[in-house]
């Protein structure tokens, strides 16, 4: 068996560290800071669309309360 050269141990010393960042970035199967983001932005998103339905249901109730109030006026 061979001995590695300088260069043959400085790329597998990188591959180990880049294995490790990859490892950190997708993670395991347990997560990873990917799959956070993920989770992240679909409550974000799932939030907005609550946030969406209520302005939607207000500018309802204001419509609602502005006919009601022209009516009385009238009368």
């Amino acid at each position: 068996m061979r001995m590695m050269n300088e260069f043959e141990a400085q790329v597998l010393c990188d591959l180990n560290v880049l294995k490790t960042q990859m490892t950190g970035l997708m993670g395991d199967g347990n997560g990873g800071r990917i799959a956070e983001l993920e989770r992240r932005i679909e409550r974000h998103e799932q939030n907005w669309q609550r946030t969406k339905g209520f302005l939607a249901a207000a500018s309802v109730l204001v419509a609602v309360i502005e006919v009601a109030v022209e009516a009385w006026r009238r009368h």
